[in-house]
């Protein structure tokens, strides 16, 4: 019985994916620790690893979502949705835990609470993409509306920006939480359902 696990998961690049994601983390602690740490900063010195450590988290999770196996999948005699959804749950929920613990402090402003709010909202949107896109390519819408968003969001938090703007508020604002909520319980539920899109070798 472990063997066909273990198979499963390195088909899926689960262990690359999990040393992906411990790295995601080393870093994003040493770059908020740093960037705190400077003089003329506050907590909002964050901001960059709140929203860039969990779109890199993210983009490794998608990389576990690629099949070699796509006629398999499709064809097998068990359903495939408890698998891709153990693909899904257990490197998002390791991710939380780990930036969580990288980013503390301040959890009012850019600390935890941010952090795992923008690793939900980017897996679930990456999933989502996974869909549509593949999984090699999944990691793109995110990171294109990360960067708009980067560029056209106002300095204060709250209001509509609390909606559209979601990667930048701080952490305990309910309109962003909302948002990345759905987009997570979204992509996983198309995700699960439908898995990956096929692509060419």
């Amino acid at each position: 019985m472990c063997a066909p696990l273990a198979l499963y998961a390195r088909s899926r690049a689960l262990p690359a994916t999990l040393v992906a994601l411990a790295g995601v983390a080393l870093t994003a602690a040493w770059s908020a620790w740093w960037l705190q740490a400077q003089p003329r900063f506050d907590h909002t010195a964050r901001i960059p690893v709140v929203v860039l450590a969990p779109l890199l988290a993210s983009a490794a999770i998608g990389t576990g979502m690629y099949t070699h196996s796509d006629e398999l999948d499709r064809t097998a005699v068990h359903p495939w949705w408890p698998r891709r959804l153990t693909v899904l749950l257990g490197p998002t929920a390791l991710a939380a835990a780990l930036l969580a613990a990288g980013v503390p402090g301040h959890p009012e402003a850019f600390g935890a609470p941010a952090v795992v709010r923008n690793l939900l909202g980017a897996a679930g949107v990456t999933a989502g993409a996974a869909t549509l896109l593949g999984a090699r390519l999944s990691r793109l819408p995110m990171t294109a509306y990360t960067s708009a968003v980067c560029l056209a969001a106002p300095r204060a938090p709250g209001g509509a920006a609390a909606l559209w703007a979601w990667p930048l508020q701080p952490g305990p604002q309910a309109g962003a939480w909302a948002v990345a909520v759905v987009a997570y319980v979204c992509g996983a539920g198309v995700y699960v359902w439908r898995g990956a899109r096929r692509e060419d070798r």
